[in-house]
C-alpha cells in the first residue's frame, strides 16, 4: 500500500514560499538553496496531483488548491510543533502578556498569533499594541508586558542609543522602508508633497518629518491616522504619501514611482525584547517560540 499524505519538510517550505510570495524569499526564510526550494515544491505537486502556485516574473501566488493546502499545513506545522514541545517539557500553559507595534505585518500578525496559539493550547493570550518607543522604554523594568516587539531604525543614531540599553533583545525581522503612496495615483505627486502621518508619539513619524526638514523637502501634514491601519486607508484614499516599511504596505499602497524627489531611507528591524529582567523559564521558552513565527 502507498504512502498517504505529505512530507513535513516540504509543508514548511511550500508556508514560507506561499506566504513570501517568491521562491527566493521563501528560500532565504527556510535556509535552503532556490534549486533546493524548487524541487521540494515540485514533488509535494507531484503528491498533491494539482498545481499549487501559478508563477509570474512577479513572484507566486497560490492556487485554489494551494490556498486549501496552506491552511493544512499551518495546522500540520503547529500540531507538530506542539507535539514536540510537550514531549520535550517544554508544553506552555498559564498567561503570555505580548506588546507589539502595529508596524509589525499587519496582515500576517492574526494568523501567526493564531498559530502560535494552535501550538499551545493551554496558554492565554494577552496582546496590547503599544507605540515602539514606548514598549522600548518599559522593557526590562518590570513592564505591564511580558514581551515586546517594536520596530527600531537602522541608522548610526539608532545603533548607538540601542548599544547603551542594559535590556538585550533578538533581532526578528529586516525589512525596507518605502515612500508609499495610492496605486491608482498619477505619475508623480505634487509638491509640496501631502503627508499621510501617524501621531508625533510615533518615532518613525518624527524620523520622517526631521529627514524632510533636513532634506528642504516641501511638504504639508493632509491628515493624521490613528493607527498603520488608518494610514492605510488614508493612502488608499489618495489623501497623500507617507513611509511604512514592507510589510506594512498591502493592497492597494505601491512604492512611489520614480523620479520623486524624495530622501533615501533606511531599513528597519524588529526586535523581541523581555519585559523584565531574570524573566521566568516559562516566558524564555515563550519567546523561544514566537522567535520561530516571527522570524
Amino acid at each position: 500500500m502507498s504512502q498517504r499524505g505529505f512530507d513535513l519538510t516540504q509543508l514548511r517550505t511550500f508556508v514560507a514560499v506561499a506566504e513570501s510570495g517568491s521562491v527566493s524569499a521563501g528560500a532565504e526564510r527556510v535556509f535552503l538553496s532556490q534549486s533546493s526550494v524548487s524541487e521540494q515544491l515540485k514533488k509535494l505537486e507531484e503528491r498533491a496531483g494539482l498545481p499549487l502556485f501559478v508563477r509570474s516574473k512577479q513572484g507566486v501566488t497560490s492556487t485554489p488548491a494551494g490556498s486549501r493546502l496552506l491552511d493544512h499545513a499551518r495546522r500540520i506545522i503547529a500540531m507538530s510543533e506542539a507535539a514536540f514541545e510537550d514531549l520535550q517539557g517544554r508544553s506552555l500553559d498559564g498567561e503570555l502578556r505580548i506588546a507589539i507595534t502595529d508596524y509589525y505585518r499587519p496582515h500576517d500578525i492574526a494568523r501567526i498569533l493564531k498559530t502560535f496559539s494552535e501550538q499551545h493550547p493551554r496558554l492565554k493570550l494577552h496582546v496590547n499594541v503599544q507605540p515602539s518607543a514606548v514598549i522600548d522604554s518599559n522593557a526590562g523594568d518590570d513592564a505591564s508586558f511580558d514581551i515586546g516587539v517594536s520596530l527600531r531604525l537602522v541608522t548610526d543614531t539608532a545603533r548607538a542609543a540601542g548599544r547603551r540599553t542594559a535590556v538585550p533583545s533578538t533581532v526578528v525581522r529586516r525589512e525596507k522602508l518605502l515612500w508609499v503612496c495610492a496605486a491608482d495615483a498619477g505619475p508623480r505627486p505634487a509638491t509640496p508633497y501631502s503627508l499621510v502621518l501617524l501621531p508625533s508619539s510615533c518615532q518613525l513619524q518624527r524620523f520622517v518629518v526631521k529627514l524632510l526638514d533636513e532634506h528642504k523637502v516641501p511638504y504639508l501634514v493632509s491628515h493624521s491616522a490613528s493607527g498603520v491601519a488608518g494610514l492605510q486607508l488614508a493612502l488608499k484614499a489618495g489623501l497623500g504619501i507617507s513611509c511604512l516599511n514592507e510589510s506594512s504596505t498591502g493592497g492597494g499602497v505601491v512604492p512611489c514611482p520614480p523620479g520623486v524627489n524624495l530622501p533615501a531611507l533606511p531599513a528597519v528591524e524588529f526586535h523581541l525584547l523581555p519585559g523584565r529582567l531574570g524573566e521566568s523559564e516559562r516566558v524564555s521558552n515563550a519567546r523561544t517560540a514566537l522567535m520561530r513565527l516571527f522570524s
